[in-house]
């Protein structure tokens, strides 16, 4: 692959999140720079963030304050762009485990929707209106092996892969260009300083981060 080729990001924040970050001190990450970390060779045009805004949890009233004071430091960084799914909670009938006779109960479940239908449609868009030289991916997710493989073999142009979990899929290693690991040295050199300004005003890295 040829040097500095104009690049596009699109990242997983849930893959992101659940591969790298959760139950790590890494979560003010700041993801323009890890991308030029990770990206060294390339010119990162745009950076779009796909994610979905959460709700408070029993355990945790504050999760959605903290994520919306990282959406604020994101917004810091003039070329990302987030892009909002959004989250569905639907009843399911469940089975207790290592409970006879076979018991079931109907639970709550929650599922993060949209991201990755958004992610693959925003790829293919800019893709086929060759918005970028060079596309590449945050995330192990293998949903998105087709979309994938249609920029690589349809549109001939190169897309990498920067997985944040510790194992590679093999359907999306198959068609990407390349695969690169995120490792805990590049979200340790890629966070955010603690105290951030943007245009109302000074605020600060959740103190609990």
């Amino acid at each position: 692959m040829g040097n500095h080729l104009k690049t596009n990001v699109y990242i997983d924040g849930f893959n992101l999140y659940y591969g790298s970050l959760k139950g790590a001190p890494y979560k003010w990450l700041d993801i323009g720079k890890l991308c030029r970390e990770l990206l060294p060779l390339h010119t990162i045009q745009t950076i779009k963030f796909f994610t979905a805004r959460v709700g408070a949890r029993p355990h945790d009233a504050q999760l959605p304050v903290r994520q919306q004071i990282y959406f604020r430091a994101l917004k810091t960084i003039p070329n990302v762009t987030i892009v909002y799914g959004h989250f569905s909670t639907h009843p399911v009938l469940m089975r207790l485990s290592g409970v006879v006779p076979v018991k079931r109960v109907w639970v709550d479940k929650t599922e993060e929707k949209g991201s990755d239908v958004n992610l693959a449609t925003h790829l293919l868009h800019d893709g086929f209106l060759k918005l970028f030289e060079a596309a590449v991916i945050v995330t192990n997710d293998s949903d998105l092996t087709e979309p994938v493989r249609v920029v690589r073999q349809v549109l001939n142009m190169p897309i990498g892969i920067l997985n944040p979990h510790d194992r590679d899929s093999k359907t999306l290693q198959q068609y990407a260009t390349f695969v690169k690991r995120i490792r805990q040295k590049h979200l340790i050199d890629s966070q955010f300083p603690n105290k951030l300004t943007d245009g109302k005003g000074e605020f600060h890295k959740p103190s609990d981060w």
